[in-house]
């Protein structure tokens, strides 16, 4: 038995997130009221009572869903005795998610990660104006097919790139909003069942992102950061690294990068990983590797008695 933990991005995020384990672990509470206090915000209040919109803005989302992951973390180690650097071959984290693992594997603090995250979705934010970028989801199509459909779209004005390898047959795309309409456009005659346009406020992991790039590379000049005690598998790489200065140097390039989640996955079961944990709120990655792959157990560990089974299964 071979386990690998992963932790949830954006879209994952639900108006009473975090309560239920709030409710029921000091722990929990540690980790909600730590963050507060790091963000000088009660961003508790918000992932519990909402309101939607409000929790669903960048700013919020990226600390709030990191939170919710370091909780459960948390609370496998103190209430169950269950320490996942101990338990696991590999972490990995989708986008934003990759953070949550690099705190888990104790690359950063979680203050540093929780500043780091509000840093990050400050500066996603304010890279594009409103309105200028989008991203869209196609479905059916292969990743190589779809690099046909970004060239369609594209121009020496228009970015469009492919920004999310989800899985076979689920490939986001981002960019100027007009490159990403047109792709929506056309996408059918390229062979895709849909293209939908995303609820997104700014265009992710394209090379738009720039400005955000380079505000990251000055916040992690402000923090101390380790190497990982258990291999983190870079979005942007696809491969396991341990080393702090490399895995800052690839969450830099992880802002306008492509998130390869496809093949983070099929390096999983390459190295046969039997067992894949999602740790946090939503059930996303889950989902997806699921479809995948038929012979990895996956399971997503946000309530307390998903964690009270996880740690019996451990």
């Amino acid at each position: 038995m071979k386990n690998a933990f992963v932790f949830p991005g954006q879209g994952s995020q639900f108006v009473g997130m975090g309560k239920e384990l709030a409710d029921n672990f000091a722990s929990a509470r540690e980790i909600f009221q730590e963050v507060d206090n790091t963000l000088n915000q009660n961003l508790f209040k918000l992932m519990t009572e909402g309101p939607e919109y409000e929790l669903t803005m960048t700013i919020n989302t990226q600390p709030a869903l990191m939170a919710v992951s370091m909780a459960v973390v948390r609370v496998l180690e103190k209430d169950f005795g269950i320490n996942i650097k101990d338990k696991a071959t590999f972490v990995a984290g989708h986008s934003l998610g990759e953070y949550s693992a690099a705190c888990a594997a104790g690359v950063f603090s979680l203050e540093d990660t929780a500043c780091l995250l509000r840093t990050r979705g400050e500066a996603m934010q304010k890279a594009v104006p409103l309105g200028v970028g989008g991203m869209a989801a196609v479905i059916g199509l292969s990743y190589h097919d779809v690099q046909a459909l970004v060239e369609a779209c594209a121009d020496k004005d228009n970015i469009c790139v492919a920004a999310n390898d989800n899985a076979e047959g689920q490939i986001v795309l981002s960019g100027h909003m007009s490159a990403v309409d047109k792709a929506i456009e056309i996408a059918a005659e390229f062979g895709a069942k849909r293209c939908i346009k995303l609820p997104v406020s700014a265009p992710f992991h394209s090379p738009l992102m720039l400005p955000a790039a380079e505000v990251m590379a000055r916040a992690f000049m402000k923090i101390q950061a380790n190497n990982a005690e258990v291999p983190l598998i870079a979005n942007v790489l696809a491969e396991p690294i341990t080393e702090s200065k490399e895995i800052i140097k690839h969450l830099i390039e992880q802002v306008t990068g492509s998130v390869r989640w496809r093949e983070t996955i099929a390096y999983m079961h390459n190295e046969q990983i039997t067992d894949i944990y999602e740790l946090g709120a939503g059930k996303v990655l889950s989902g997806m590797i699921k479809r995948g792959y038929k012979d990895i157990n996956t399971s997503s560990i946000g309530t307390p008695a998903e964690i009270e089974e996880l740690a019996n299964n451990l």
